[in-house]
């Protein structure tokens, strides 16, 4: 009986696709997603009882890589819609009101896209989430725009980066890639 159990299930599993076979993985994608908080490193901090302040946002986003390339201007248009990212358009979530350009927003979750120039950005708040790039952005669902200057720095940076950093009167959204620096404000 016991012969005929393991007869049984090797027959099973041999022929029935995908059962005791690895499936191809797709591919490492080179644009990684990553993710920032504030305050900065909350879910460590939480987990080890170390938070002081409580979450107000978190960014997710793909992290393209300079690679060579000429980014902005080039690459990244200048006077047309980005997704600030690379693959799925960068989502912003606030977990408390805020206030963005003298403007409240709401807590919850947002697209944020730019409009880069070469001496400044237009950071755009969108309420349509979960869509790849900006090919369907619709400026109908734009929630803000805020224009910011735009920093040169004399070194480039491999990967685009965002974090946020403390202010006195809350955050800002610190954006760098390739010689070029951004900050969004946001207050609480």
């Amino acid at each position: 009986m016991k012969k005929i159990l393991i007869f049984c299930f090797l027959v099973l599993v041999f022929s029935c696709p995908g059962i005791g076979q690895t499936k191809n993985l797709p591919p490492a994608d080179k644009s990684a997603m990553d993710m920032s908080y504030y305050p900065d490193k909350y879910p460590v901090l939480k987990i080890q009882g170390k938070a002081t302040e409580p979450l107000v946002s978190r960014i997710v986003y793909s992290r393209p890589v300079k690679a060579g390339r000429i980014i902005f201007g080039n690459l990244v248009k200048y006077g047309e819609v980005w997704r600030l990212g690379a693959n799925e358009a960068t989502e912003i979530e606030f977990y408390r009101h805020v206030k963005i350009g003298g403007k409240k927003i709401a807590k919850g979750r947002y697209t944020l896209y730019t409009i880069p120039e070469e001496n400044s950005w237009t950071f755009i708040l969108n309420k349509e989430t979960d869509t790849w790039g900006s090919f369907k952005y619709d400026a109908q669902k734009d929630v803000i725009r805020v224009n910011v200057a735009v920093q040169k720095l004399s070194t480039s940076t491999e990967y685009l980066t965002m974090v946020f950093e403390k202010t006195i009167s809350g955050c800002k959204l610190v954006v760098i890639w390739d010689n070029v620096k951004t900050e969004l404000p946001v207050y609480f």
